[in-house]
């Protein structure tokens, strides 16, 4: 491989993993428009093992908008990443395969809270996520399909 082609997918890797932290950030701030930027114009999301819907990104993201109004504060802490990229014989394609797990504690809104101090999670959720990413044609990386895969929830008592 060759010094330009090392360099290329290194590019690759730190784009993708943006998007993949864009996609968190996304959804722990509720920013349903910068969401639904992280997804190819076809782009699919499958909450479905959390107990949610699968369809395009923009359904998905008014079901999240509605859903997660349940907890005002939320953190998506995605870990351990594991990236594919299309390998063409030593060239990095216009495709990827991304795992990682995550861990996802929440609050639910309460009130009367002092000084803006929520308290401790009282509901936490980890699994893995699986994304197939696509290179777009201005040569950014976007998400075709999002998956959720739920390995466990806890619901904590107060």
């Amino acid at each position: 491989m060759t010094q330009r082609v090392e360099l290329a997918t290194v590019m690759d890797r730190l784009a993708i993993d943006a998007v993949i932290t864009g996609y968190a950030v996304a959804v722990d701030d509720a920013d349903w428009t910068a969401y639904q930027a992280l997804f190819t114009p076809d782009g699919r999301a499958d909450y479905r093992s959390a107990g949610g819907i699968e369809g395009p990104a923009r359904e998905v993201a008014g079901w999240l908008a509605e859903m997660l109004l349940l907890f005002p504060v939320r953190q998506h802490l995605i870990v351990n990443r594991r990236l594919e990229l299309e390998d063409l014989n030593g060239y990095t394609g216009d495709s990827a395969e991304l795992q990682a797990d995550y861990l996802n504690p929440m609050r639910l809104e309460r009130t009367g809270e002092a000084n803006g101090d929520a308290g401790p999670p009282n509901f936490v959720t980890g699994g893995r996520y699986t994304f197939s990413l696509l290179r777009s044609d201005d040569g950014s990386w976007r998400v075709r399909r999002a998956t959720v895969h739920e390995k466990w929830r806890h619901a904590g008592r107060e």
